[in-house]
């Protein structure tokens, strides 16, 4: 199994973020577990998001608290959130920021594990026109993770965009070229 906690602000999109992962690794087989937390439900506060992506059915229903990966969507949490509290060093976080990993390492509580940073306002904006941290975010997951194969996670995706932006075909290949970009642009650093 391989958990997966996701912390984020209100609005930015972890949430929805957690359930396209668990959609599509439940199109690829898996047995899924996606769930949000917050506290007072409004924009900017900050959110955690889950998931569980299995071979086999899952029978917990509790929150994350040993995380195999932890996705940051808003970088200005590594100041105010424990984000790595829990997180096996076998894992990997994985940040929005501009900066290289190397450069966030000290935010990071003394973890020991992999770190890797994605640079998803640059690649939303450029594909998008507008600044949507979850999609690069979503991709850089999936391409650290694993945890569904690359090609049918694309492939999901497109389908899943032709669905939810039937009415707006001009928006599929953005998404679809930010999915590609971000998988290729995360960086990683081996501690």
């Amino acid at each position: 199994m391989i958990e997966i906690r996701w912390h984020g602000r209100g609005g930015q999109g972890a949430k929805t973020a957690s359930q396209l992962l668990a959609d599509a690794a439940f199109v690829a087989g898996q047995y899924v577990q996606s769930f949000p937390e917050y506290g007072p439900e409004r924009s900017g506060a900050p959110i955690t998001a889950y998931n569980r992506i299995s071979d086999e059915r899952c029978s917990v229903h509790s929150n994350i608290y040993e995380p195999d990966y932890v996705v940051v969507v808003d970088e200005t949490l590594l100041d105010s959130v424990d984000v790595t509290a829990g997180l096996k060093e076998e894992g990997a976080i994985i940040v929005n920021t501009g900066k290289a990993p190397e450069d966030i390492i000290p935010k990071l509580k003394g973890y020991k594990g992999r770190v890797c940073t994605i640079d998803a306002r640059k690649i939303s904006i450029d594909c998008l026109g507008r600044y949507f941290p979850n999609t690069p975010m979503l991709a850089a997951v999936v391409e650290v993770s694993k945890c569904v194969e690359k090609e049918s996670f694309l492939k999901n995706m497109e389908s899943s965009y032709k669905h939810k932006f039937a009415k707006k075909p001009q928006v599929i290949e953005g998404n679809l070229i930010c999915l590609r970009r971000s998988m290729d642009e995360v960086q990683e650093v081996e501690k």
